[in-house]
Parts: C-alpha cells; structure tokens; sequence
C-alpha cells in the first residue's frame, strides 16, 4: 500500500500500524498512521479543493463517479481478496460485497445527475401573491466519513459516493482493522482522475485522528457507522454540524403461523450466520409461533451445524472468524451468562482463539444480553409466541431492554396481508422486510435506524438529501 492519500499525494509517516489476517495473524501490511500534522494537512486540502469542486458540472460529477464504478467492476476479485484477507470475511460474502460497491458508485453517479430543487407556490400565502419561490440544493462543504471494519469497501462508497456526487469533498476515516481496501478505493479513484484534495483517507487512532477531525469547525458533517456508544460521545462531542450515525441494533425476524418454512429457514440461517453475525442488521432474534417452533428449531440447528468452518478465501467456507480474539470472548461470556440464567443450548457455544461455533439458544428471557443487547457474533437466539400482536411486542421489548433502545430491522414472514400491515405499523424499526430476514438490503434503498439505532438515512438519493443545504430563493414581482 502507498500510502495516506492526502491532497493528491501519497503520503508516508513514521508511525506505522500494522494491520494483521484475522484468520492466521498473518501481517498483511504496515500502513502509515496519521498524527496531528497529517490530520491538519487532510482538512486543508479538503476546504481547498472545495472552493473549485462544488463547481464542477453534474455530468463531471456523474462520469468520474462512473468510471470508479467501472474500474471496480474490473478488478472486483481482487478487492474481494483484499476483503476475505483483512476483515476475514468468506471468499461468497467478499465478492458479494465487492459487487454491491459497483452498484452504489454507479447508484450514485446517478443521483448527481438527478440532484434539484424545487419550485414553492409562495403565492398561497396571503401577502405574497406577487412573490415566486424555489430551493435549491447545494454541498455542506468538508464531509469526514468514518467507516467500520465489517464492510470495508461497500460502506466506504455509501459514504463517499453520494459526497462527491452532491459536488463535497471528503476526510475519509477507515476502521484501523481493516484500511487496506479504503486506500486501494482511493487508488481507484485517482487513476480515474479525481481532483487532489477532494478524496484524503486518513489512518489512525480514534483519539487522534477521529477526535481531531470531528471536532474541527472546517467540518460541516460527519456520515458515521458504527457501535451505538462511540456514535452517542461523537454526536455530543461534535458541535454544530450536520451528522448521519448508522449505529447498532439487535434485529431479528417474527414468522407467523401461516409462514413459508422453508424460505424462512433458508434467509434466517443466512441472516444469522453470515459474515459470523458481525453484520447491524444481523438476523440475532427469531420469534416463531408455537404451532412451527419444534419443526423449526430441529431444521434449524441441523442445518447451523453443518455450515463450514474455515479459511476465507476457501469459496467453500461459510463460517469465518471474528475481527479480533476480545469480540470472540465477549461473545462466549454472553452465552455462557445466558446459559446461567436458564437459557438453552441448543449447538456450538464454544470458542477457539477468535473463532466461535453458530450458537442457537432457545428458553431465552428478554432481558438476557444475548436478546436485548447486540451480539455481533454468530448466536441466535429463538423464542415463541401464540398470537401475533404477542410477536410484535416481545420484539420491541427485547429492543428497549439493554444499554441502547434500538431500532433498525426486522423481517416478518407471512402470507397474510392484514398481519404484514400490523407489523408495518406496530415494529419499532427503520426498515421492515416481508418474508426476508432482517439481513436484506438493496444499495438504492433509504436505510437507516430508529431510536437509538442512529440517526438520517443511507442510500445514495438519501445520503444526497443529508449532505447537501437548501437554499431558498424568492422572487418578488
């Protein structure tokens, strides 16, 4: 890797941070770490190149956009090597990520095209019949995106696709655990001709280079993702500046009476086991009705021990291991603190160093953390209801219990329409997904959380709507 990517150039720096395979140790690379003087560097070559940038035509915009789109496309297997390698995510979920960053940069190529205002009939209020009105919409001006490890690329582009769509520049903050597929991006979007200083990726720790870059008045939003209390101490710590936070959850699904099983077990065992659950809409509660619960449960588990266990560049492999040995020790405390409080395990439960078997329990409380809290970790956990309204309100209890009130995902499976409706209305959620898991999203769509699950939506056309001000014009005749 060259480098920090900082006004153009590639920049060394005497720190470096070593950045290691989850899966083997294996040192991958040592890559420069910022400290104040590049952090300062980073901001003022963003607000210069801001000044010419937020003036560059839409079709400029639209056409740099998609040639990294396509630059991707055609090295797409290699991004998903870099991946499977740093973030330890199997070879299937890699590639699948790699090319849903293909579509999100070309998603948002598109909405620079299609980003406008609005006329206002100023005329409906009484003393301006001779006054005509429209907003337009323009850049917020420096945008420091902050990205988590578990997608390192796709999130990455969420981020910094719809900001430079909408004519910003950006400060870009990878995760420490997984930087090399962010700056291998950047290289991408230099080759396709992208201005110096309106993309900097800068590589440090949070206390230095996150704390500096969020607290400095240069900034005019912050697009963060990750857990819900280091999005909680940046939005207090932050100032007056717009933020977008993607932040936890302990989603899940309800699978009513009259269900398709099969579909069901089929996006629930994905949903809760993919990607080793490290995933926010992570498919980590499952509330089935009694009359299906036995059939499932015993299908269920079968098939949660067979999924295959090993190297993430192996295609065969499903089940890798987490980032890091503390989040897999975490996990298994929360199992075995379940297990104590009469919850019952039904497969896997143990850990080796960072890896940790598909866990299912069942007898499962709300108030234990492996419900109310968010796992991040290959456990599901199942219970049952009699009626579905029951469904409903065991789902949103077991939001509300633990240290976060959250509020991203559930998927519903039913083929009865009035019983989808009240899971519209009733869920406190972001995102409602009908016979899908809670592990469904499409790069176009508005995602997002409610409550304490974050904060503004994702989703190029959305992300656009967060990073841009309106600006109001009248006209009197």
């Amino acid at each position: 890797m060259v480098g920090l990517l900082i006004g153009g150039d590639w920049v060394e720096t005497e720190e470096k941070l070593e950045v290691r395979n989850p899966f083997n140790h294996e040192l991958l690379a040592e890559v420069p770490q910022a400290g104040e003087e590049e952090v300062e560097r980073a901001l003022s070559s963003a607000q210069e190149a801001f000044i010419s940038y937020r003036r560059s035509p839409a079709h400029q915009r639209a056409a740099l956009l998609r040639r990294v789109s396509t630059l991707l496309g055609e090295q797409k297997e290699e991004f998903a090597r870099l991946i499977a390698l740093e973030a330890a995510k199997p070879w299937r979920y890699a590639l699948a990520e790699a090319e849903r960053a293909v579509e999100t940069l070309s998603f948002a190529a598109g909405e620079a095209e299609r980003l406008h205002g609005e006329t206002i009939a100023l005329d409906a209020a009484r003393g301006s019949e001779h006054r005509r009105g429209l907003f337009i919409r323009q850049p917020v001006g420096v945008i420091v995106a902050i990205s988590p490890f578990n997608f390192p690329l796709n999130l990455v582009a969420h981020k910094v696709g719809p900001a430079l769509a909408a004519g910003n520049t950006v400060v870009l903050k990878p995760a420490s655990a997984t930087p090399l597929t962010a700056l291998r991006l950047g290289e991408l979007f230099m080759e396709a001709g992208l201005p110096p200083g309106v993309l900097n990726i800068l590589v440090g720790p949070g206390a230095i280079v996150g704390q500096r870059l969020i607290r400095d008045k240069r900034v005019r939003m912050i697009t963060f993702t990750g857990s819900a209390p280091v999005g909680e101490r940046l939005k207090r710590e932050s100032g007056i500046k717009k933020i977008t936070l993607e932040l936890g959850s302990n989603s899940g699904a309800i699978i009513a009476e009259d269900a398709d099983l099969e579909m069901a077990l089929a996006k629930c065992l994905v949903g809760g086991f993919a990607y080793s659950g490290q995933v926010c809409i992570h498919t980590q509660r499952i509330y089935i009705h009694e009359s299906l619960k036995a059939r499932f449960i015993g299908e269920f588990v079968r098939r949660a021990e067979r999924l295959r266990r090993g190297d993430p560049l192996d295609p065969a492999t499903e089940v890798g291991p987490l980032i890091d040995e503390p989040a897999a020790i975490k996990a298994e405390a929360w199992i075995e603190e379940a297990i104590a409080q009469g919850a019952k395990l039904l497969c896997g439960g143990k850990r080796e160093k960072n890896f940790l078997e598909p866990t299912v329990l069942t007898d499962v409380k709300p108030e234990m953390k492996v419900v109310c809290e968010e796992t991040f970790a290959p456990i599901v956990v199942i219970d049952g209801f009699s009626d579905f309204g029951e469904a409903i309100a065991k789902f949103n209890e077991g939001s509300r219990l633990g240290s976060y009130d959250y509020g991203l995902a559930c998927g519903v499976f039913t083929r009865d329409l009035g019983r989808a409706w009240e899971a519209i209305e009733g869920l406190e959620v972001g995102n409602v997904f009908l016979n899908d898991s809670a592990t469904f999203r499409a790069d176009q769509m508005p995602y997002g959380g409610v409550k304490e699950s974050g904060l503004g939506r994702e989703g190029p056309r959305f992300a656009i709507e967060e990073m841009t001000e309106i600006k109001m014009v009248s006209f009197s005749l």
